[in-house]
């Protein structure tokens, strides 16, 4: 049987950034996949940085790891909660991955002489990325979503070259899907079409005619104004796709459903239309999550809390485990640079669990201490994420141990007890992007254990981000004070999960779990931690 050829979509985004390209793209994809399309989704982000790695969460939200160890942009993350796939390297792409290759292979005269330019040879080596997953074999469908607006100088490269592709792959081989919002003037009492007639025309001057109209909205779209959109931009009727605000982003599938996006997608890709979309699981975590049957307030202690998208997967994991145990998960978010011993009472006793999220560097470290410490004492749910696992350790070493100044050497090189320290192998390294422990990790988790009463598992997998370690040399010291190591990295012998046994539940990880944590599977440590806060709730 011959292999039909894979079919390319492609997502523009016009007028203003954060329309939800990320989300449009998913919601496609699932319905795709929700028809029995082999579908995978791709990023392509038109800043120079090599990858967001270096990135302040401040400026571009979380970085989302991959099992390959791929630091890349929190959109993979959407991506893998609605499709339940997992992404790599290969779905993330910057330019500043793009000049570097490039560059490399002028240095290695793989261009004989030619003088290098951004066309042909920047737009080739985009237009290859492009394809690499659809030449894989694997995927009927490739979805690429091209990151900024049309317009925006720093994204030519990406349109010329989904111009040249969208050419070469042929008709209905390759189609654009382009984004845009339809605002809303309050003072007029109607919703203006000009600032999507000027994206298309932008996107136009670069040879690209958008297939199908995607726009965002806060109201409904007329027939008379969608039937004007259809004749100003250059598209037909039923491929303008309205695509209003929803209460939660997982309603989104189900939108696109009902405006045709995936029929009107398959029609202009000369594919069949399949069997309709199985979404009955989906719906089934839409209606738990709609209609929950009891709430909690679960304390997100971190320090880049005043931006929602630095702690986008854990807030997602919240979601899914909250759908699965059918509680409203409140996430209360608390600065800990403004936690210390004498206020955290205060701040911390109406919340039901407490979650100290991973960061890295010494600002509010302080305050997590405290905040682990008073979790531990007053018994409150507690679970601890990378640096929160970390700052658990201190605070157990320092106040049941009794070393007054133990501490990691990222906050103190000098500390008489680094109960948290740097491997060996990794101190000669200078360059930020290599010294960490990053993607998919093994760990053996011990019987009897909370661990493996939640896993039900004895060896599992899970994605890292992170340069320090727990210090084994105090392992000894720290079980015999009652902390409890049930799980370990076969490979170097390091710990991956403490945990305390009198404790309602108290938990900390190496890794990173919201990672993992998608629609159809949510986390089972988020989903046993939202269980212990209802439990704590009830008591």
């Amino acid at each position: 049987m011959n292999q039909i050829q894979t079919k390319y979509i492609f997502v523009t985004g016009g007028v203003t950034s954060s329309l939800g390209k990320g989300i449009i793209a998913a919601s496609l994809a699932k319905l795709l996949q929700a028809r029995g399309y082999r579908t995978t989704i791709q990023k392509f982000d038109p800043y120079i940085n090599v990858d967001p790695g270096t990135l302040n969460p401040y400026e571009h939200g979380e970085c989302y790891v991959t099992d390959d160890g791929a630091e890349t942009d929190l959109d993979l993350g959407h991506y893998e909660r609605f499709l339940n796939v997992p992404t790599s390297q290969a779905n993330n792409v910057t330019t500043g991955r793009v000049y570097l290759s490039v560059i490399e292979k002028e240095r290695r005269g793989e261009f004989l002489g030619k003088t290098v330019q951004v066309v042909p040879h920047i737009t080739n080596e985009i237009k290859e990325r492009m394809q690499l997953l659809g030449n894989s074999g694997n995927f009927d469908i490739v979805i690429t979503e091209i990151g900024g607006t049309v317009g925006d100088i720093e994204s030519l490269p990406y349109i010329e070259s989904v111009r040249q592709l969208v050419w070469e792959l042929g008709e209905s081989n390759g189609i654009v899907i382009h984004l845009t919002l339809v605002p809303y003037l309050a003072a007029a009492g109607e919703l203006k079409t000009k600032p999507t007639q000027h994206s298309v025309k932008t996107l136009m001057e670069s040879g690209i005619k958008a297939d199908i109209l995607v726009c965002r909205t806060e109201r409904e779209l007329s027939d008379e104004l969608r039937q004007k959109l259809a004749l100003f931009c250059n598209v037909k009727r039923e491929a303008v796709i309205q695509s209003i605000d929803a209460s939660t982003i997982y309603e989104v599938p189900n939108l696109m459903l009902e405006e045709g996006l995936d029929v009107v997608a398959l029609k202009k890709l000369n594919l069949p239309k399949k069997a309709a979309p199985d979404l009955r699981n989906w719906n089934t975590f839409l209606h738990r999550l709609k209609h929950p049957k009891h709430t909690v307030n679960v304390g997100l202690v971190g320090k880049y809390v005043e931006l929602q998208d630095s702690y986008k997967s854990i807030l997602e994991s919240f979601i899914h485990a909250g759908a699965a145990n059918q509680t409203k998960v409140n996430v209360v978010s608390i600065h800990s640079e403004y936690i210390d011993e004498t206020n955290a009472a205060e701040q911390l006793q109406d919340l039901d669990g407490i979650l100290v999220a991973p960061g890295f560097g010494g600002r509010g470290i302080e305050g997590k201490i405290d905040t682990v410490r008073y979790s531990r004492e007053k018994n409150i749910p507690f679970f601890g994420i990378c640096l929160g696992m970390q700052m658990a350790i201190i605070e157990y070493s320092r106040n049941v141990l009794g070393l007054k100044h133990a501490n990691s050497i990222e906050m103190n090189e000098e500390t008489s007890h680094p109960v948290i320290s740097i491997m060996e192998n990794q101190k000669n390294i200078t360059d930020k992007g290599g010294t960490m422990r990053l993607g998919a990790w093994k760990c053996d988790i011990a019987t009897g254990t909370l661990a493996h009463q939640i896993y039900d598992q004895d060896q599992i997998e899970e994605r890292h981000r992170h340069r320090y370690e727990f210090n084994n040399a105090y392992k000894e010291q720290l079980e015999k004070a009652g902390l409890v190591c049930s799980g370990i990295n076969p490979e170097t012998g390091l710990v991956e999960i403490i945990e305390l046994k009198n404790h309602p539940f108290f938990i900390g990880v190496q890794y990173h779990p919201e990672y993992k944590s998608t629609v159809a599977n949510p986390h089972p440590i988020f989903v046993s931690f939202v269980a212990a806060m209802v439990k704590h709730k009830n008591k």
